[in-house]
Formats: structure tokens, C-alpha cells, sequence
């Protein structure tokens, strides 16, 4: 019997008992979509935070503080006062940084911000001019700061998409005024949106002058008496010259602080993204395992439904090989039952996933969307998965029906 014929017979044998092979085919069809569905939600979510990130800027490094010891504890990263605008500014010069394209110097407090009965508490950021191309992160309307509000210490202030919306509402809020503290503002600007990412949410914040919030707003002091620093942004000219941009930045600031650790972090873009993929992809992985148990029990099903149908066409099985059909006639038959069944219900699941993933896009948690990514490598490790379950579950039963004696097979009642 040729392959064509055998795929005639298995198919015919299966419509047979049409609601038994639906039911069989159910468990494939759950734990598939399920798959589906689940890594689309991983991929998704991987994406998303990839954009994020990659939407903070191009070739970019980060600058942070490194930690202080508080009563012997040691603090996390970031909590000692050991960056200066003073670094910022020798990071800027191209004799020190070859490498560095531009530097955004970054000093931030949170405070209350009040526009007439409105007010809302934010974070206020100070910062220079070239942070809005460093960061990638530009205004939708009006002006951001300039150097003459960076050396006059101006009282100007450029609003996030939301602060804009929480205190002025439609109306515009270029040339109003804005109370931070003690100090009156006036607003320049406004932001696009951003959203959130690794550093918070963009749209949800106060940018000013760097000399201002730390003039105005903030006292703290760097350990050597300079103007502290949160953050230094640095962009890196080409994407092959960020290591030397590193090592470069590394022993200027070395020298600068002459201290016999680093008292400073610096990571590129790079690192961020990958860490990040590292933990969305486990993500994924695990909630691709978790559906893929009921894959597993799909599977089962699947043998034991063909064991049933062995020990019922047993007197069947015993006619055709009195009749000529060799061994593997009847093995390929039955493996393939199994495989159409699991193969059909992996097709039926995929659709079914895919179906699921379009309408989990659609769910808004807290106003922010459930991203999903239908990919072609989930699509593929599902239908391959549906395929070798089906193979690997109904070898024993094939086996079991080409091992039947034709004899005993033909006495079964």
C-alpha cells in the first residue's frame, strides 16, 4: 500500500467516529493556541521594551554615581553625590572624549508644581540644550532651553505631555506661568509624548535650566563641593567607537576624582538592552512552558484514543493482513491517524491563538496596552511541536496494531 492510500484509509477511519476525533483533536487545539497566545504575549512585551530603549537615543552611554556606606551599609547604585556638571562639561570636551559626539548632563528633585487651582506632583529635571537630541526627546511646541537660559539661570520650563494636560487642561500653556517651590516659571514649551520608559515616565515631568534646579531647587553638593549630577547622558559618535568612548570616560573621570575605586557606573545602551531581552525572554520561554503542558496531556489523549481504536479494529487489522498487508502497511496507517489528528488540531490551534493574541492587544491595563507579536519561530515551533507529539504518542499504538497476529486478531470478538 502506497502513502496515498494509506493517507485515504487513516482519513476515512477518522471520520468515522467524527465527534471522538474532534474531541481527540480539542487537546492540541487548547494547548497550541495556548502557545501561540502566551509567546505572543512574551514577544511582545520583548519588543516593546526594546523600542523603549532603543527610543532613549542612539549610541548612547550612561554616567551614574556609584554608592555611598551609610552606618557600614552599603547603599545601591547611584546614591553618592560623586558626579559633577564640572565632569559633565569635561566629558563635553572633544581633547578629553574623542569618541563623545554630545553630553546631557541630568540633575533631578520631585516637587510639588502648581498652575493656578491646578497641581500635581512630578518630577522636575534639569539639563542642558543638547538633551533633547541626545535623549531623543524632542518639544511639540514651543521652545526648549537654550545656553542663554542655561547662563542666565532663566526661570523657564518646559512641560511633559501630561503635566501639560494635568495643569492647563486645552488650553495652551506656552507663555503661562507655573510655581515650583517658592520659584515662579515660565512655560516655553511643551514635550512630545513619550511614554514610559527605562528612566520613568517622560511624559510626566518638568525639564528647566541644569544651572536653575541646582541654584533654585536643589542644595546638594558633590563630595568635592562641585554642582551634583544625577545622570550623565553621552552620545557616542559611531557605534564602533563605544568601547573607546568607555575607556575614555573612565580614565578621565578617574583622574578627575583620584580615588582608589571607581565612584561611577557606566553603561551603554547595549547593556540595558540586553539585559532587558534576557529577562523578557526567560519571560517567554516560561510562558511557552506553561502552555506547553497541555501540549503534553493534548498528547496523551491522542494515545490513548488510538489504543481504543486499535483494540476496536483489531478484527479489521487481522483481515487486511490475512489478506496480504504487510507490517509496515499497518504501522504507517496508524502513525498516521496520529499525525493528521495532532497535525490538523495544531492548524485549528494556531488560528485559534492568533484570534487570542488580536484580542489580548486589545486589553488596556491602566491605559497602557497589551503588546503582542504573532511570530513566524512560534508559529513554527507550534505546528513541529503538534507534529512530533503526534508522531511520538502514536508510535506505541501503531506498534502495538502491526504486532498483532493475524490469527488471534481474526478470533477477537
Amino acid at each position: 500500500m502506497n502513502l496515498v492510500e494509506s493517507l485515504r484509509v487513516a482519513l476515512r477511519s477518522l471520520a468515522a467516529n467524527k465527534l471522538r476525533t474532534a474531541l481527540t483533536m480539542l487537546g492540541m487545539i487548547i494547548g497550541v493556541g495556548a502557545v501561540i497566545a502566551l509567546m505572543s504575549v512574551g514577544k511582545g512585551a520583548q519588543e516593546m521594551v526594546t523600542s523603549r530603549i532603543q527610543g532613549m537615543g542612539t549610541n548612547l552611554l550612561f554616567v551614574t554615581p556609584g554608592n555611598q556606606n551609610q552606618g557600614g551599609i552599603r547603599m545601591g547604585q547611584g546614591t553618592a553625590p560623586t558626579l559633577t556638571l564640572e565632569d559633565a562639561d569635561a566629558i563635553a570636551d572633544p581633547l578629553n572624549v574623542p569618541a563623545a559626539a554630545a553630553v546631557a548632563p541630568e540633575a533631578q528633585s520631585f516637587a510639588q508644581v502648581i498652575a493656578g487651582p491646578q497641581n500635581t506632583f512630578t518630577r522636575v529635571i534639569g539639563t542642558t540644550p543638547p538633551f533633547e537630541d541626545v535623549r531623543n526627546f524632542h518639544v511639540a511646541t514651543g521652545d526648549f532651553i537654550s545656553k542663554q537660559n542655561l547662563d542666565a539661570r532663566s526661570t523657564v520650563a518646559v512641560l511633559g505631555s501630561n503635566v501639560a494636560q494635568t495643569l492647563f487642561g486645552d488650553m495652551d500653556p506656552i507663555g503661562q506661568n507655573i510655581r515650583i517651590g517658592i520659584a515662579t516659571f515660565r512655560v516655553i514649551g511643551v514635550m512630545e509624548t513619550k511614554g514610559s520608559q527605562a528612566m520613568g515616565n517622560q511624559d510626566d515631568v518638568v525639564i528647566v535650566p541644569i544651572t536653575t534646579l541646582l541654584q533654585r531647587l536643589s542644595n546638594q553638593r558633590a563630595v568635592r563641593g562641585g554642582r551634583n549630577v544625577n545622570t550623565i547622558y553621552v552620545q557616542v559618535a559611531d557605534n564602533k567607537l563605544m568601547d573607546a568612548a568607555v575607556q575614555q570616560i573612565g580614565d578621565l573621570l578617574r583622574q578627575r576624582h583620584r580615588t582608589a575605586q571607581d565612584d561611577f557606573t557606566i553603561r551603554s545602551q547595549d547593556d540595558l538592552l540586553s539585559t532587558a531581552n534576557q529577562i523578557t525572554g526567560v519571560m517567554t520561554l516560561l510562558l511557552g512552558a506553561i502552555a506547553g503542558i497541555s501540549l503534553v496531556v493534548g498528547g496523551i489523549g491522542i494515545m490513548n484514543i488510538m489504543l481504543v481504536s486499535v483494540t476496536e479494529r483489531t478484527r479489521e487489522i487481522g483481515i487486511r493482513k490475512a489478506v496480504g498487508a504487510k507490517r509496515r502497511d499497518v504501522l504507517v496507517q496508524f502513525m498516521i491517524e496520529a499525525v493528521v489528528v495532532s497535525v490538523v488540531g495544531g492548524i485549528v490551534g494556531i488560528l485559534l491563538g492568533t484570534g487570542l493574541s488580536a484580542l489580548i492587544s486589545r486589553i488596556n491595563m491602566g491605559g497602557q496596552a497589551i503588546n503582542t507579536v504573532v511570530s513566524g519561530d512560534a508559529v513554527a515551533l507550534a505546528v513541529g511541536v503538534s507534529a512530533a507529539i503526534g508522531i511520538f504518542f502514536g508510535i506505541y499504538p501503531a506498534t502495538k496494531a502491526a504486532s498483532l497476529n493475524p490469527i488471534e486478531a481474526l478470533r477477537y470478538e
